[in-house]
């Protein structure tokens, strides 16, 4: 099967990459590429492929300016308009498309078990950029009859520098700066690359929105307690009203390591049901504890 691959040098991209072996072309700005280009600014020239899986994407930052806005439209957006377009050009569609979004489309802070069924209201430009390009890409692939599969991503772990807010905690607990909000009790609902990459070759024939997470969702608690352990440091707790105003010099410096968004997502639960997928797609994840490399 001829498998096209965008964002192959992302974070989870090298785990998909590995999980096809040699069978796979890839798109993206670096000489490593086979195709080089820019899909944020311009149309790729494709061949002829059976599948296509997009991951490139911009992601894990808070934008400070509209300029910042834009470019994750410019990327997210306008990059999987230009994907389109290339596809467009080959003498015919590919079989299917496996699309990498994020549970951010569905703009949600706190809440539990939500499912594939809860109406996206994406807050964050992030969050609406990858839905506007979850939009236009079932337009486009129901009109030319291809298969399109939406994996929706809650924190994805693996390898030693995850990314987001998994890879700051890690970061912080390595440096001994990083202090468990209260108790810990919030729960996050999180996911292995190397279960998405393993995953993603099995589900060229299969249609629809998945979540997918490990299944565990553990606290902050478990986590901090899990990393730290393993790296042989120490966690210590700060209560949840100094921690806050602490944050307040994280809103004004964006070098301090911590700031108020961080902290009201840390302080929440917000998990995610991945039945469908289990049920479906025959999603069996392993857990994120336990099967972490430090």
């Amino acid at each position: 099967m001829r498998t096209l691959l965008t964002g192959a040098s992302g974070f989870l991209g090298n785990y998909i990459r590995k999980s096809f072996g040699n069978d796979l072309i890839t798109l993206g700005r670096g000489s490593e590429n086979q195709i080089q280009n820019d899909l944020a600014n311009e149309v790729p020239k494709l061949s002829q492929f059976d599948m296509v899986i997009h991951s490139a994407g911009l992601a894990h930052r808070i934008p400070k300016n509209p300029e910042e806005e834009r470019k994750f439209y410019q990327v997210n957006l306008f990059g999987t308009q230009n994907l389109l377009k290339g596809l467009d050009q080959c003498e015919y569609p590919p079989k299917s498309i496996v699309f990498i979004s994020t549970v951010a489309v569905y703009g949600l802070v706190e809440g539990e078990m939500i499912s594939e069924l809860m109406t996206p209201k994406p807050e964050t430009p992030y969050g609406k950029s990858k839905h506007e390009a979850e939009i236009l890409l079932q337009k486009w692939c129901r009109t030319r009859k291809v298969n399109l599969v939406i994996l929706r991503l809650p924190l994805i772990a693996g390898g030693v520098n995850p990314p987001g807010n998994l890879g700051a905690m890690i970061q912080a607990i390595k440096r001994g700066y990083y202090f468990r909000v209260g108790k810990g009790l919030s729960k996050k609902s999180m996911v292995l690359a190397s279960d998405v990459a393993n995953l993603i070759p099995t589900i060229s024939d299969f249609n629809g929105v998945y979540n997918l997470t490990d299944g565990l969702h553990p606290s902050l608690k478990e986590l901090d307690s899990y990393i730290s352990e393993k790296l042989g440091k120490k966690v210590k707790s700060l209560p949840l009203g100094l921690l806050s105003f602490i944050c307040k010099i994280g809103d004004r410096w964006s070098f301090f390591p911590i700031n108020s968004y961080r902290l009201s997502k840390l302080n929440t639960s917000l998990t995610f049901n991945d039945s469908k997928a289990r049920k479906t797609l025959g999603w069996s994840p392993n857990p994120v504890i336990g099967n972490l490399d430090l």
